[in-house]
């Protein structure tokens, strides 16, 4: 069986966690940032878990990761 294409996009998005979790940035951090306080910029530094519904879609994406 041929190998798999990595969706090169999703590889520089997403990383994985040692307990084989899939981490993400937050969104809303780009522009426009004058209007948002602090701590919401602040907390928006911080990173996410991808959500379990899309969990399946990214691991298609990043089979090698």
């Amino acid at each position: 069986m041929p190998k798999q294409k990595t969706h090169r996009a999703s590889a520089k998005r997403f990383e994985l966690t040692k307990t084989g979790k899939i981490k993400r940035a937050r969104a809303y951090k780009n522009h426009i940032l004058n209007k948002k306080d602090r701590k919401r910029k602040r907390n928006l530094r911080k990173g996410a878990l991808v959500d379990s519904t899309q969990v399946k879609n990214v691991r298609l994406m990043i089979p090698y990761k």
